[in-house]
């Protein structure tokens, strides 16, 4: 029997990637895209949703960026 065979499903598991829990969810709870790229209350596209857990600081801080730049551009053309 193989090595791989023979271990416990715990011993077989890889090591998961540590979760940042530094930077909080820009989410307030209002999940809607009503035909919109971007949610109506987190300014999030469904890739940044679905990735948020998994994203690293810097890559949840780039988001929170992107936000802040997709939320004038909405203010400018609703004026």
């Amino acid at each position: 029997m193989t090595e791989e065979l023979t271990r416990t499903p715990s011993q077989r598991k890889k090591k998961r990637p540590e979760i940042d829990h530094s930077v909080p969810s820009p989410c307030v709870r209002v999940c809607q895209f009503r035909g919109n790229e971007f949610c109506d209350g987190c300014y999030r596209n469904i890739d940044e949703i679905r990735e948020w857990m998994i994203m690293t600081r810097e890559q949840k801080l780039l988001v929170l960026d992107n936000i802040s730049g997709r939320k004038q551009k909405l203010e400018i053309g609703n004026t």
